[in-house]
């Protein structure tokens, strides 16, 4: 298990040129190879690597952990806006919501009060939603559920 989620998170982190500076990226991917490790090792969970039940097991923590880091980064870019300080690229913020942090930038938007009256990332924002439902509906459409 550790192995399919250190895999695909290097791989992500390739892929997606948001993420190769994105401190809340890194410290999500150590937190879900952490958790991987932790439960290979203390809850007996082996499985092989890439098989189905380390790619679910994957998704299983993918959304919890991505929508806490996303959240975490609307936090802290607030509190940089508000010192007046160096702030986190919109892109990296964007890229987190792509990679299914949406959840976590609605939470931080309405906690924080930020970024959602800036019409420009807003509408980023939304796009980012589409493309997802879009995958969403695709993945239903392909495995014959919807």
């Amino acid at each position: 298990m550790t192995i399919t989620f250190s895999a695909i998170l290097f791989a992500l982190f390739f892929l997606f040129k948001g993420l190769q500076k994105n401190i809340f990226f890194l410290l999500y991917a150590v937190a879900m190879i952490l958790t991987a490790y932790w439960c290979e090792n203390n809850l007996g969970w082996k499985v092989q690597p890439f098989h189905k039940t380390s790619l679910l097991l994957f998704i299983l923590f993918h959304f919890p952990f991505v929508n806490i880091f996303t959240f975490w980064a609307y936090g802290r870019d607030k509190s940089l806006a508000k010192r007046g300080e160096w702030r986190i690229p919109e892109v990296q913020l964007h890229t987190l919501e792509l990679l299914g942090g949406t959840i976590g930038a609605i939470a931080g938007q309405k906690i924080f009060h930020h970024k959602n009256k800036k019409k420009s990332y807003m509408a980023t924002f939304f796009a980012t939603i589409v493309i997802q439902v879009g995958i969403i509906l695709y993945i239903l459409h392909y495995l014959r559920i919807w």
